[in-house]
Formats: structure tokens, C-alpha cells, sequence
């Protein structure tokens, strides 16, 4: 699916004057020089009698003091709101800006991510302590609140500190009259716990959809789909609590080592632990992976198991041998038609290279087409190469070239809630419907793409039908030269277990839940010889 980000470098009002910030003239008089006695060990005049003790910092430190991992959490959230940007590529540049080490680098992540995750329950509660419509607020202003929400009801942070750091936050960039607004209603926040503010929203609701919504902070049409797609899927819609609370759980970190190409053993060695449902894989205690000289390489990648699985399963899958005899084709092309940013492509390009096969990586954008090329070039350079162009003319212009094509579309990103934690207040049924057309375009031009006796594996990190199997129903509809095959035999396949149980109606679906990983679709639609 597509991302894009955008420039953190703004903070949304943190260059405003601030009024009360600065160092005013109050206790300056006309007249002569005041009696030294009345100025602190800096220099600075005294406001107040002789007999009152001072603090260690001047008024101006005291009044805009903001914590560099706080700072960080709160320049995410504003790019997020104000320039559309996704956390996940706003919150490294953030980092590194402002030289975080990896315990206060950990602090920003949570409080990012899960001020993101929680923005809608928290909204709730907030509504609860602020005298007006939230949409009344200042932006930059509320999001200090969920901030400072997320801190006193979900992370282990005194509250007095947390209410003093959001405040301190709150003067150093906004100002010192919203900083008295957000302390009074932080406090107000802090008369319940989290279990109680909950128990106060869904007080008088009968409606199921309504609670798991307020309890597990998804949009209510976002949890109205995901019991649709549990059960479309053939899993119980009694899972729906079970999925939204993973969907809230912070993500590990999966690695994969390209096949014949990369190692793991530095990362091993550095604290990650080996993957239990695909070979070559591993979970990372974090950190800052750009240490291990496999990963600088691209050799070893971040990458989330669910998307190595289906990558491995189209490598995996028998072609038939009656549509290309091996006298004519003695090796396999791949396409990735739908490339960008490159993840899976340097995936499919080692296992391209490992069986003797080439790939072409197709992308429309041209500055992500380059991000492809980066991800592939720890990749023999005669193994692949990159096409820039609209993947719908592919079927059209090559066709009938490829043996293995993956058409992994541009969806609603459903399935990958936890991992982009604003998608979720950011998309809306309305996405559904417009990337629909282009869904059935794109598996379109793939079908026309494959060879007879080929394959094309459609993926989406979705699960919802709309984007799933009804896009795979109306391609079969249409066409009597296809067949299905039974995606989750072949993820059985290629996983350590051999057994995910995500195969239903000759489709998968993973799960967040069930598989600890994104919510990846896979149909396997061979082309009859």
C-alpha cells in the first residue's frame, strides 16, 4: 500500500510568541539602582520578599522547560495532524534530530505510538474535562492533552511528573496561557484510572459496537468492518475484542536475512531471537537496527513477517509445467507489479536470484521506484531491474511474459492498524470504494501479465472482503481461463510450523491475533495452460 511522509521539522505554533514565556520588567521601578540583596545568585532581580526561598532556575527556565522525549512525541503527533505524515517515518528523523539515547528513543516511541493509538478514547475522556468542543481547542494544544492523557493513564509515569513534564512541554512550545488550560484539565484526567474513565464512557451504552469502540479506541466503522471480516474470513465474530487489542499492542520489530544473501547472526548475537513461523526471520529487542552492517548493507531487512510469508508462498508455488516446457523457458520471470517502497521486492529479488529466475519490480512514483532500487541493491545487479510506469499497462504491453506475478494492490491498510496507529482515525469507508477500480485494475493487468500455467498472488494488508476476496470473485467471475489454489496449503508451506490455519475457501488471511502478524491477504490465481 502507499505511505508517504512528510516534514517533521515543525512543531505548529512553537514559534509563537508565547506570552508570559519571557523575561518581563515586573519588579523594575523608575528611579535608582535597587538594593543588591534583592537579586538571586544569577544576577536576577527577586519578585517576591526577601525571606521567600528561590529555585534553582530562572523564571524563563522554570516556565519553558520541555523534555527532549516529549518534545519528540509531541513534533510526531503534530505532523501526523498537521501535514498528514505517517509516525512511522516521521519519528526516526525526530529521534535523530534531537540525539535521544535508546532508553529516552523508547519513551518517545511509546508515547507517540500510543497517543496515536489511543487518540479516539482519549478524546472521549478529555471531552469529559474540557469546557468545549474539543474541535474548539487548538490543535497543538490538544494533542499536548492526548500526550499528556496517554502518560497519566496508560504508561507507568507519576503523575506528578507526568502533569509537570506536559506542562513544561506545553510553555516551551505553545505558550504559558494554553499551559494553564492543559494543567487544569489534566488534573481533572487524573481523578480516574483508565479502567474507571472506561467503565464512566460506556456507562448507559447497550450497543456492542459502540463499547469496543470507546474500550479499544477504533472508529466504530472500523470495528463493524473487522467483525465483517473475521467472519467473511471463516473465524468467529466473537474475535473482535481479542483483534482490536492486538491491533493496540505495541509491534515487534521482525527482520528477515535475503536468502543466500544476508545473516542474522549479528542481530542474534545483539539480543533478537530467532522467528518461530518463517525460516531466515527474527524478532528484534529494538533499538537502533542502522548499528548492524547487515542491515546498513540491506542484506538484512525490517519486514513484517506476514509480508515474508506471501512473498515466499508466490517464490513457492507450483507452476504448470504444460504451460512453459523447460526446453523453451529454462528460467522463470517474475514481476512485482506493484513494487514500491521495495520491501517485498528485495525479498522476491534474493529468492528470484537463489532459483535462477529474474525479476522486474514495477512502480508508478518515481521517487519510490528509487527507494526499490535501494532496496534491491544488495541484490545481484543481473538478477532484477526496476520499471517506472502505471502498473495497469503491464498486462498490455508484456503480455503473457511472466511466470510469478505479485500484485500486491494499494488498500486501506486495515491490516496494519498497529503498525501505522493514525491510519485508523485517518481513513474512512469512503477509501473502500475509491480503491476498488484500481484493485480490479491492477489484478487485472497481472492476470494478462502471467504466462499460461503462471501464477499471480494477490495481496492485500487488508482484510476486509471489499478488498479481498470480492476483487478475487469478480476476476474469476469474468475470466474461464483461471483457477484458485489453495493459498493456505502453500503458506503451510513455506512456514516452520506448517500449520497457520489461515487458509479458508482456498484464500488466507493472517491475523494480528492469531499469527502475531499484519493482516496479509493472499490469493493464488493460476492461469489454466
Amino acid at each position: 500500500m502507499s505511505e508517504s511522509g512528510g516534514n517533521a521539522g515543525g512543531t505548529g505554533g512553537s514559534g509563537s510568541g508565547a506570552p508570559g514565556g519571557g523575561r518581563g520588567n515586573s519588579g523594575r521601578g523608575k528611579g535608582g539602582p535597587r538594593d543588591s540583596s534583592q537579586r538571586n545568585a544569577q544576577g536576577r532581580e527577586r519578585n517576591r520578599p526577601s525571606q521567600r526561598s528561590f529555585t534553582e532556575n530562572a523564571p524563563a527556565q522554570r516556565t519553558r522547560r520541555a523534555d527532549p522525549a516529549r518534545l519528540v512525541a509531541f513534533e510526531v503527533l503534530r505532523a501526523v495532524a498537521a501535514e498528514d505524515a505517517y509516525a512511522n517515518l516521521v519519528l526516526p528523523s525526530r529521534i535523530r534530530h534531537h540525539g535521544l539515547d535508546k532508553r529516552d528513543a523508547g519513551f518517545a516511541t511509546e508515547l507517540s505510538y500510543g497517543a496515536l493509538r489511543g487518540q479516539g478514547t482519549y478524546d472521549a475522556i478529555l471531552a469529559r474535562c474540557v469546557d468545549r468542543p474539543l474541535d474548539q481547542l487548538d490543535p497543538a494544544i490538544l494533542d499536548a492533552l492526548r500526550i499528556g492523557t496517554h502518560q497519566l493513564l496508560a504508561m507507568r509515569v507519576p503523575a506528578h511528573a507526568a502533569l509537570d513534564q506536559t506542562v513544561g512541554l506545553a510553555r516551551a512550545v505553545i505558550g504559558a496561557g494554553p499551559s494553564a488550560l492543559i494543567n487544569a484539565v489534566l488534573r481533572k484526567v487524573t481523578a480516574h484510572t483508565l479502567e474507571e474513565w472506561l467503565e464512566i464512557l460506556v456507562a448507559g451504552e447497550s450497543d456492542e459496537t459502540t463499547i469496543a469502540s470507546l474500550r479499544y479506541a477504533h472508529p466504530e466503522w472500523i470495528v463493524r468492518a473487522m467483525r465483517q471480516s473475521l467472519v467473511a474470513h471463516g473465524r468467529s465474530a466473537a474475535e473482535i475484542n481479542d483483534l482490536l487489542e492486538a491491533d493496540n499492542a505495541a509491534p515487534v520489530v521482525n527482520l528477515v536475512a535475503l536468502p543466500g544473501l544476508g545473516s542474522l547472526d549479528e542481530a542474534l548475537e545483539g539480543g533478537a531471537t530467532p522467528g518461530e513461523l518463517v525460516e531466515g526471520s527474527a524478532l528484534s529487542s529494538g533499538g537502533d537496527l542502522g548499528r548492524l552492517a547487515s542491515v546498513r548493507e540491506g542484506s538484512t531487512r525490517v519486514q513484517d513477517v506476514g509480508s515474508q510469508l506471501v512473498a515466499r508462498a508466490m517464490a513457492a508455488v507450483d507452476l504448470d509445467p504444460t504451460g512453459s516446457p523447460g526446453a523453451e523457458r529454462p528460467h522463470e520471470t517474475w514481476l512485482d507489479l506493484c513494487a514500491g517502497p521495495g520491501g517485498k521486492a528485495a525479498l522476491l529479488g534474493a529468492l528470484a536470484n537463489a532459483q535462477g529466475a529474474t525479476l522486474l519490480a514495477n512502480e508508478p512514483a518515481p521517487h519510490r521506484a528509487k527507494l526499490v532500487s535501494q532496496a534491491l541493491s544488495a541484490v545481484p545487479r543481473d538478477v532484477w531491474r526496476v520499471r517506472t510506469g502505471d502498473g495497469r499497462d503491464v498486462g498490455t504491453e508484456q503480455p503473457e511474459s511472466f511466470d510469478r506475478v505479485l500484485v500486491d494492490v494499494p488498500c486501506s491498510g486495515l491490516g496494519a492498524l498497529r503498525r501505522r496507529p493514525e491510519s485508523r482515525w485517518r481513513r474512512t469507508p469512503k477509501d473502500l470504494a475509491d480503491l476498488g477500480p484500481l484493485q480490479r485494475a491492477l489484478l487485472k493487468s497481472a492476470l494478462d501479465a502471467v504466462r499460461p500455467g503462471g501464477v499471480v498472488a494477490y495481496v492485500t494488508c487488508s482484510p476486509h472482503p471489499a478488498e479481498t476476496t470480492a476483487v478475487v470473485s469478480d476476476a474469476l467471475r469474468k475470466r474461464d481461463d483461471l483457477e484458485l489454489l489453495d493459498a493456505g496449503a502453500v503458506l503451510d508451506s513455506v512456514s516452520l510450523t506448517g500449520n497457520l490455519g489461515a487458509g479458508h475457501d482456498s484464500t488466507a488471511q493472517l491475523w494480528p491475533h492469531i499469527h502475531s502478524t499484519d493482516a496479509m491477504f493472499l490469493a493464488l490465481i493460476r492461469k489454466k495452460a
